[in-house]
């Protein structure tokens, strides 16, 4: 049984970045996995992906409220940055052997719905418009150069 659904009321209605959100979530269901003995791989792994791939989330999403002027572009940076930093603390005490996977487990939680739901949801009609006009002037060439950048090239 998963830990965290995804629920639909979440969705942002911007395909990319709901795609990647749904990732962080699966991310976060892996380790719940280890947590109860169902998987064959460890805390630190899984905690290495899901830092590596919420760090490459903020970037593109940070690019993408900038290039469409998003007003709250620096205070959603900020709030970025602080959990990097929280994120940047667990996965040093896992390195350093501690067991952290119950308490990232639950700020990983309480983080990322409140954060989809509140923070995420504000540059929705701004991010939106950008993007049809992105989508029209250059046939999606920025988000692809984005994602390219990001994620690295797509097969």
């Amino acid at each position: 049984m998963a830990y965290l659904d995804w629920k639909d009321e979440l969705n942002t209605g911007i395909g990319v970045i709901d795609g990647q959100h749904r990732r962080i979530v699966d991310y976060i269901n892996q380790l719940h996995e280890i947590t109860q003995g169902d998987a064959d791989t460890s805390t630190l792994d899984v905690l290495t992906a899901l830092v590596d791939y919420t760090l490459s989330h903020f970037a593109f999403e940070e690019s993408l409220l900038e290039e469409a002027g998003y007003p709250q572009h620096a205070s959603h940076v900020r709030t970025h940055d602080a959990f990097r930093n929280r994120i940047f603390d667990f996965r040093e005490r896992a390195r350093q052997g501690e067991d952290v996977a119950a308490p990232l487990l639950e700020l990983l939680r309480d983080w990322l719905f409140d954060h989809i739901a509140h923070e995420d949801a504000r540059y929705v009609p701004v991010v939106s418009a950008q993007m049809t006009r992105l989508e029209h002037r250059e046939q999606g060439g920025w988000m692809r150069d984005q994602l390219r950048r990001w994620f690295g090239p797509r097969p």
